[in-house]
């Protein structure tokens, strides 16, 4: 029986990880978050690991002039409970932290285990154009 050539896998070691700066000013939600996600766990990359974090950094700026579709910015709710008997609270969607909205979307579309809360802190929000990533020349990102 013959066999073919082996599947490569990249270790954490060999993973090139690179700086993406992304402007979300005017862009939807939704569509950000995911090819946000995508990059933080490498999808993008022909060396495509699933156990590995194999993938890049990525810097969001201009979060609070992220924009959603529908109705949601009158009916989207966020929940949280305290684990305490009564402690459920409810966060009307434009009262809420315009960073923590993207950040919530994007970790809704990470694995939920420690390889994607690793993948998680891969990635930087900031609500205005000002960053303190200059040093890493972050390549730009478009949606």
């Amino acid at each position: 029986m013959k066999k073919g050539p082996k599947t490569k896998f990249v270790k954490k070691e060999e993973a090139q990880r690179n700086w993406y700066i992304m402007d979300v000013s005017g862009k939807v939600l939704g569509r950000v978050a995911t090819k946000i996600a995508a990059y933080l766990r490498g999808k993008h990359k022909p060396q495509f690991t699933p156990h590995v974090d194999c993938g890049d950094f990525i810097i969001v700026i201009n979060a609070e002039k992220i924009r959603v579709t529908g109705s949601k910015e009158e009916q989207k709710i966020y929940f949280r409970h305290s684990d305490y008997p009564g402690g459920a609270r409810y966060t009307p969607f434009t009262k809420t932290d315009p960073a923590k909205v993207i950040e919530h979307a994007v970790r809704g579309m990470l694995p939920k285990n420690r390889l994607g809360r690793k993948m998680f802190g891969k990635l930087k929000v900031y609500k205005g154009a000002k960053h303190p990533h200059l040093a890493q020349q972050a390549k730009n990102l478009e949606v």
